[in-house]
């Protein structure tokens, strides 16, 4: 759990450095100009950790699953070597995506004068800006993020379901208890990760307001991996307990 957890800080750092440097220095500078190069650059360091986040949620439901479902052979399936196996399969799957999804946007053109309704360069925004045919842009985006998006979160789902039906067969309530606990924290990530996603891009097909949809993606790109560390560290007993001899 710690592996995994120890990677998706990593992923959540480098997921806000993408977005919040430029946003605040805008804000100080009164400006908002972003030259051509940097768009392309922060539209695919944004992917690849975006999908990154998802991948390793996807895998840490995978891991509470085993060892909830399967607690006698949780040492085995989940070894050191299987587990940097996942996250080396996790990162390959998101730096190919990020890189053909910034490949093709290269070969748009677009106009002279350009707008981003938005405070960074979203993929979706930048396609719908560009002056040549984006046919198949689209077609490559919405295909990648079914599978990327919509695979993982089944597989959450599945898991899930799996670990439900586990706890509801323990007969003591201290033994369900510790096991709701035990994904808890994963479970709130989940929540807030995929809530605020599917709502930015599901609501921006009914929501004119591009400020509204703007305001709505900071959940998702700012507070959610910020929030993360604070849901792990008050869930956890070994972080309290060093907190409280810490503050005594």
């Amino acid at each position: 759990m710690y592996f995994f957890l120890s990677n998706l800080s990593f992923a959540d750092i480098c997921f806000t450095s993408t977005t919040v440097p430029k946003m605040l220095m805008n804000i100080q500078m009164q400006t908002q100009v972003i030259t051509y190069e940097h768009c392309i650059t922060q539209m695919h360091f944004f992917l690849l950790f975006l999908g990154l986040d998802n991948f390793l949620l996807t895998v840490m439901a995978y891991d509470r699953f085993v060892a909830i479902c399967h607690p006698l052979h949780y040492t085995v399936i989940m070894n050191p070597r299987f587990c940097g196996l996942l996250v080396l399969v996790s990162w390959i799957l998101t730096f190919l995506d990020s890189l053909l999804q910034s490949l093709m946007a290269l070969q748009l053109s677009f106009c002279r004068e350009l707008e981003i309704s938005h405070f960074f360069c979203e993929l979706n925004q930048v396609i719908q800006l560009a002056c040549s045919d984006t046919f198949f842009n689209d077609l490559v985006m919405y295909l990648t993020t079914g599978l990327l998006a919509v695979v993982p979160l089944t597989g959450i789902l599945f898991s899930y379901m799996k670990i439900v039906s586990t706890i509801l067969k323990i007969a003591s309530a201290g033994g369900k208890y510790k096991a709701f606990s035990t994904c808890g924290s994963h479970l709130s990530m989940v929540s807030l990760f995929y809530g605020t996603g599917l709502w930015v891009y599901l609501s921006s097909d009914f929501i004119e307001n591009s400020r509204v949809t703007a305001i709505a993606s900071v959940m998702y790109t700012v507070a959610t991996p910020m929030l993360n560390p604070f849901i792990y560290s008050l869930r956890n007993k070994d972080i309290k307990q060093a907190l409280r001899i810490l503050f005594s």
